[in-house]
């Protein structure tokens, strides 16, 4: 069987994921008190410094990300200057091996990972790049961070992905241990597909204009309550991200959002739920305790791979298709274009890729084809294997029969599997790495 580039294979995990762990707009926190000004170095990794206004600008974001989720104790200060520092020495590592490896992570991809965070903050890239300054980041040091974070992701995509299998066995352990527990887990270890409506509240809206953005928001939600197509309502309010976010884990969800729906059955509507971005409206599409629902949305799409290389970067490839989606407004057809010009093994079918559901693409993939109605097709998507346009030709709700059902389950063990595989392998880079602590970090 031909794999598709940009199915997801063994071990993929989410970009966006990756990124919001360390990289998220939160409500400034005061800083860490007892926190020196003075600079100077704390260790040197591989010959590379780490310094005191490192782990201290780290500290600051941990202690604000606490805030934001409601933390009612602040960590001891030392202890959490030390698991700080030693974060900061694996991703050095990371980073340093990834470089010499030759990973690289170009402005467009960085343009484009800015993007799809800010949609999932429910927020346009400007403000969040406001946002971002506010807490005292600038403009370079956000694009370092994240190019750094995408290294990191690539370098594990790499080296990880290889190491993990999942055996019919494995499936079959996870569905004894679900049934052992009687079906029944906790919204955190659930996955669920929502809904999304927002409507954006500017910075500093005076009353009245929050009080008329709330009605706006009361409207959308008694659209959404009342009308069976919720795709629909959203194009017609939503001022901001997709409307069917995707099938997946609770916990790669904003809290907010998660505390927000609770127990609300499939089809169950909530809002609106104020946050920084504005007033948002929630539905529940699909939900399961066990890791897979048996009825799913799927998605009919095809699309057009060009991998890049030192001799074709990811922005010159993104321009290429740009070209190519030019060419389709002025009649060529999509298969046609993919049998030409995709260097991916659907060419042949003219990028057919068939029916697929939630977690069956690698998360950028997924998240473009999300976003679109059928027939239209996305403007240029990097991923790992390259940079893709899309197409959606249908869109359907699907019953999963027991074998479909069985192989989403095989995804959900592999990113348990994956993650435990994730661990050992960053315990043995950091243990072949040089580390020479100079004076604590304070």
């Amino acid at each position: 069987m031909v794999h598709a580039q940009g199915m997801r294979q063994p071990g993929a995990q989410d970009l966006s994921r990756a990124l919001s762990s360390s990289i998220q707009p939160t409500p400034r926190a005061p800083e860490a008190a007892g926190l020196r000004s003075a600079d100077y170095i704390v260790a040197i990794v591989n010959s590379e410094p780490v310094t005191n206004n490192e782990v201290r600008a780290r500290m600051r974001r941990v202690l604000q990300a606490m805030q934001a989720q409601g933390a009612r104790q602040t960590p001891d200060q030392d202890e959490l200057a030390r698991e700080v520092l030693e974060r900061l020495i694996v991703e050095k590592a990371q980073i340093q091996t990834a470089k010499e490896t030759g990973i690289k992570v170009d402005d467009y991809a960085v343009d484009q990972a800015i993007q799809n965070l800010a949609r999932q903050n429910g927020m346009s890239a400007d403000a969040m790049r406001r946002e971002m300054a506010g807490q005292g980041v600038t403009e370079k040091m956000f694009r370092d961070e994240i190019r750094n974070q995408m290294l990191m992701q690539r370098l594990q995509e790499r080296e990880v992905d290889g190491r993990v299998r999942v055996s019919e066995q494995d499936i079959d352990r996870y569905m004894a241990e679900q049934r052992s527990q009687g079906g029944q887990t906790d919204m955190a270890n659930s996955t669920i597909n929502l809904g999304h409506i927002l409507i954006t509240v500017p910075e500093r809206a005076s009353p009245s204009e929050v009080a008329q953005r709330q009605a706006l928001a009361e409207q959308a939600l008694q659209a959404a309550r009342s009308e069976p197509d919720f795709a629909s309502v959203a194009r017609r309010f939503s001022e901001g991200g997709q409307a069917i976010l995707g099938m997946r884990p609770a916990n790669r969800y904003p809290s907010l959002f998660i505390e927000a729906v609770g127990t609300t059955p499939v089809g169950g509507v909530v809002g609106p739920i104020r946050s920084a971005a504005g007033f948002h409206i929630l539905k529940v599409v699909d939900k399961s305790a066990n890791g897979v629902a048996a009825v799913v949305t799927q998605n009919h799409a095809r699309h057009i791979l060009l991998r890049t290389s030192p001799q074709l970067g990811e922005r010159e490839a993104a321009q290429q298709l740009l070209e190519l989606r030019q060419r389709l407004d002025r009649g060529a057809r999509f298969e046609d274009l993919a049998r030409q010009y995709s260097e991916d093994g659907s060419a042949a079918s003219g990028g057919d890729l068939g029916w697929a559901g939630p977690g069956r693409y690698v998360p950028e993939f997924e998240q473009a084809l999300n976003a679109l109605q059928p027939g239209q097709v996305s403007q240029p998507v990097v991923s790992r294997f390259g940079v893709h346009l899309i197409q959606l030709v249908e869109r359907r709700q699907a019953t999963l029969t027991p074998r479909e059902q069985r192989e989403m389950l095989r995804d959900v063990v592999r990113e348990q599997k994956l993650e435990k595989a994730q661990a050992t392998w960053l315990q043995e880079l950091r243990g072949q790495a040089y580390v020479e602590y100079r004076e604590p970090p304070q």
